[in-house]
Parts: structure tokens; sequence; C-alpha cells
């Protein structure tokens, strides 16, 4: 069944089981075999739930099928300074954000942000002006990981309305170790004029965080983190506060490392997608620095 038709795509609902080159075959739009295999060889076909498809990936009643109606304009890494595209679609833009790049503009930039340069990115990639992405939620400028975007002022509010329903998870590499191996740190978070959080016995907001330990190397330890509440700094702080601040931290307490940067990432995002409201679930391995960093010890 053809659920929607513009310019730019088609989208075609699922009805039953299947494999996505035999669901290609049967649409009404007639494909040839060849002129399937080359849309999915050329990526030019999308499945909400999915980071990427190929002719066997499974079908379920309720996917829906993208169909773009022109090959994705290539994306260098230059062009987008590092921020990498995991998933695209007419709802979501989910990115890679590198450590350094801020989330969105401030007073002192403006230009280089995951915002700007995505926008400017899909603006290229359609040909047409106007916003493209909308901000859902934010990254400090020195963690790397998983960002998403909403590509309309709808869908922003949708997302950032159940924001408490996203299941958002980290991993960091810590100095020290947490007095369990697993379990949760709930502290009540300030900001201070000087624009540094801490901890507070009365007043602020309620932080939550869960956490586990991955691996242990020498003084150094590698956490799993989930958080239930997005305050500002808040792995930071409450990790510092634990007694095992996050290495590369030169805010909160662990300053002297080799990553040269913040050993926090991004690691994971689950939701239901907002316009099929299948669950999706996209994952980013931990930077390879950061990695070598917690084996070191």
């Amino acid at each position: 069944m053809l659920l929607f038709h513009s310019k730019e795509n088609q989208q075609f609902g699922v009805t039953g089981e299947c494999e996505l080159l035999a669901f290609l075959l049967n649409l009404p739009i007639h494909l040839s075999r060849k002129q399937a295999k080359d849309l999915l060889r050329f990526g030019m076909v999308s499945v909400p739930r999915y980071i990427w498809v190929k002719h066997d990936t499974r079908l379920e009643p309720g996917d829906i099928v993208t169909i773009a109606k022109r090959k994705p304009a290539a994306v260098s890494s230059s062009e987008l300074h590092g921020l990498k595209i995991i998933h695209l679609d007419d709802a979501i833009v989910v990115v890679d954000k590198p450590a350094g790049l801020l989330s969105m503009g401030s007073e002192r930039e403006k230009e280089r942000t995951a915002h700007r340069l995505l926008n400017e990115h899909l603006k290229a990639m359609n040909g047409r002006r106007g916003q493209q992405a909308f901000i859902v939620h934010r990254l400090d400028r020195e963690t790397s990981g998983l960002m998403m975007f909403a590509r309309s002022e709808a869908v922003q509010k949708a997302l950032q309305e159940n924001w408490k329903a996203v299941t958002k998870r980290y991993q960091a590499v810590v100095d020290g170790e947490p007095p369990e191996s697993s379990g949760t740190l709930a502290d009540r978070l300030a900001e201070t004029a000087s624009l540094m959080v801490r901890r507070v016995q009365t007043g602020g907001e309620l932080a939550i965080t869960h956490y586990r330990i991955l691996r242990r190397r020498g003084t150094r330890s590698l956490l799993e983190l989930t958080i239930e509440t997005g305050r500002k700094h808040q792995i930071r702080v409450q990790l510092a506060g634990a007694g095992c601040p996050v290495l590369g931290d030169r805010k909160y307490g662990a300053p002297n490392d080799s990553a040269r940067r913040l050993a926090l990432h991004s690691c994971e995002l689950i939701f239901a997608h907002p316009i099929s409201g299948e669950p999706i679930r996209f994952r980013s391995v931990l930077p390879a620095g950061l990695r070598s960093l917690a084996e070191r010890g």
C-alpha cells in the first residue's frame, strides 16, 4: 500500500513478514530485479528501525519502507568535520558527533556546530532552502556519540515531550571505580554563577544515573551509564562526586589522561519511531582512543 508520495520519496507499508528484496519486487511501481538491487546498492531504501538494510533484511507488519527518488549525495568527512549521519528518514536524523564539536550554536561559535553542519548538508542534498533539522537534545562539546534531530517542529515537539521514554546510554572511562559493581547515583544538582554544576543538599534539580562496571584495568574502569534525567553535566558531576571522575574532565576533576579528550561517549539510543511507532535502536562503538585508554589501565 502506498502511504506517501512526493518529489523526494515514496513510502510503502508492510502488511506481512517478508524479506526486503521480495517486498520491493512486489510493489505496484513494478521494479525489475536489477532496479531493486540498484536501489539497495546506492542506499536509496530505508526502514526506520534499521541503521542500514540489505536484500535479506526481514520486514514485519507495520514497517514502513521508504524509497528515495534520488541517490543521496556523498558525505565527505571534511564537509561534515567528522560528523557522521547514521540514519536519515523523513522524521528524524541520527548522527554520531565527534568530540570537540558543539551540538548547537553559541555566542562564540555560530558556524561549525553539529546542527549547522547537518542543516547545510541536508539543504544541499535536498536542493531546497529552509530548516531541515531541529534540535531534540544536546551533547557537551567534549562528549562524542549519538545525537538525534527531528525533521519537523511537530516531530521535535513529540520527541521532546516523550524524552523520558527514550533510553539514553553512555560509556565512560573513569579514574577509580564506583563503590559497587552496579547501582544508581541520585543527587540534586545546581548551577553556580560561574557556570559550574555542583551537588547540593537542598534545592537544585534531581539527577538520576544508573551505572554498571564493564571492565577494570589497574586504576581505571569502563562504565556503562543509563540516565533517567538530562541535567547539565549530570554524568560528569555525579561520577566525580562518587570518587571516580571521567578521565580528561578538566572541569570536574580528572584532567591528566593520554586520550586528550573527555572520555565520555553517547553509545546507545532506543525509542519508538515518532511516525511508525516501531521500536528503533542505534548503537555507536566506543572510539578507538577511548578503548585503548580503558584497556591500558
